[in-house]
């Protein structure tokens, strides 16, 4: 147990590096702290503030859920345009798993969302 005690740091990152721990040389996900349409496999698309992400996972901040919408045809459309109709709700933090595409809003999409927000 003395060992374990007197370990290096530099030791200790070997070490998690061996077990599968988080790398220092990994890189940030390119859309931390962008608002985002985020894309699940089984929870549906969200717009939201990206916090976190890891993986397939991610946390997003300020969020709504898109339930429905008219005037676009694909997401990315949805993220540059916006939307003409359609149904959000207020989710504020959500927490979300198989995300499988983020893609970064603008500001004139952004003004559509909250149209048609429904308490």
């Amino acid at each position: 147990m003395d060992k374990l005690d007197n370990l290096t740091i530099g030791e200790l990152k070997e070490i998690l590096e061996f077990a599968g721990g988080k790398k220092e040389s990994a890189k940030p996900h390119p859309m931390l702290g962008k608002r985002v349409v985020v894309r699940t496999y089984s929870a549906g698309v969200h717009i939201g503030t990206l916090k976190e992400a890891n993986g397939h996972e991610c946390m997003l901040v300020d969020s709504l859920r898109l339930y429905n919408w008219s005037g676009a045809l694909s997401l990315s459309k949805v993220a540059s345009h916006g939307i003409e109709g359609g149904r959000t709700q207020k989710t504020g933090d959500v927490y979300l798993t198989n995300a499988i595409e983020y893609i970064p809003t603008t500001e004139k999409a952004e003004k559509t969302y909250v149209e048609f927000i429904e308490e």
